[in-house]
């Protein structure tokens, strides 16, 4: 019988997970892990895979779909660790990825003289995009609208058209498979397309790097971006992002993924509460009690009518747990 006393944070044993998604589906964690520093959470990854344990992290539960019934296994969520602050002159790089203590120490008058945040894998993206307008630094514009946590965000090189996660990481702070806190830089990594090439490290922290701009121009392009997204996209419904990834444009004929569905006749078909987004083809939406088999359900449906119609296989860029 496994007890609580092995776990080095918070736990939750049968934990729901559908409230703690975007799109709202799913069922339990066998174990709900909630670390609140980088210790703690390097700590709780050495534990399950102690346990042997099948280890998922868990951040803003955007891009991720959790199946209906038992999860077996750890999740690990971040939403406890949300600090984030201005690196402090003479402190080390790896000091400034972990230290707590220096949480929140923001200093509106030196904005420009370094034009760089430290922040830790549970703070949401909505806040990051709100704190650069705050300081009117450029970079992060293109984010506006995407839910989900800064973790997240780094592993899977979240973004669209108007630019990506990893345009603003200058170094993150990893724990690898060994357990171990290992520092690695932008160049090190060599993100690609919906991908922070991270393996199986775990993001813990990064270093944010932006440009100093105005406070009315980065608030006018976050307006500006916000507005196309909405007219296009679900962004206040409940999905969990884009279903797939765009295709070879070579092979598609320079056609996204979206609009591969939308030609095929996908949008706006229904499975249970589970719709194609009228809006969008790339975005599955629960319009109310929509269950992950529902969801899956309608994903498949529509790569199959997509396979059948052009003869491209749709890749999906969404997480799926479980089902």
């Amino acid at each position: 019988m496994t007890s609580l006393k092995i776990w080095p944070c918070a736990a939750l044993a049968d934990a729901d997970l559908a409230s703690r998604t975007t799109i709202q589906v799913g069922g339990k964690a066998e174990w709900l892990l909630e670390p609140a520093t980088p210790e703690e959470l390097r700590q709780a990854i050495v534990a399950v895979r102690e346990q042997g344990l099948e280890l998922r992290v868990l951040g803003g539960g955007a891009n991720l779909i959790v199946g209906d019934g038992r999860i077996p296994g750890a999740v690990l969520a971040t939403d406890r660790m949300q600090r984030v602050f201005r690196p402090e002159p003479g402190v080390t790089s790896e000091e400034s990825l972990r230290a707590p203590e220096m949480d929140e120490r923001m200093a509106p008058a030196a904005r420009d003289s370094d034009a760089r945040l430290v922040a830790w894998a549970g703070i949401s993206m909505p806040r990051l995009v709100s704190m650069t307008q705050k300081f009117g630094w450029t970079g992060m514009e293109g984010l506006v609208g995407v839910p989900g946590n800064l973790g997240g965000g780094i592993a899977m090189n979240a973004g669209g058209r108007w630019g990506e996660m990893w345009d603003v990481v200058e170094r993150v702070l990893l724990v690898d498979e060994r357990g171990e806190f290992v520092e690695k830089a932008r160049e090190d990594c060599k993100p690609a397309y919906r991908n922070g090439n991270l393996g199986r490290a775990i993001a813990v922290s990064a270093v944010l790097r932006f440009r100093p701009d105005t406070v009315p121009a980065v608030v006018a392009r976050c307006r500006d971006y916000l507005s196309q997204k909405k007219r296009a996209q679900p962004v206040t419904e409940k999905s969990a992002g884009c279903i797939w990834k765009n295709p070879d444009p070579e092979t598609s004929g320079g056609r996204s993924a979206g609009k591969l569905v939308e030609e095929c006749g996908g949008k706006g078909r229904a499975r249970g509460d589970a719709i194609v987004s009228p809006l969008h083809g790339n975005f599955v939406v629960n319009k109310g009690s929509a269950t992950a088999a529902d969801v899956l359900g309608l994903i498949e449906e529509v790569q199959d009518l997509v396979a059948q119609r052009t003869g491209i296989e749709l890749q999906r860029e969404v997480k799926v747990w479980g089902g």
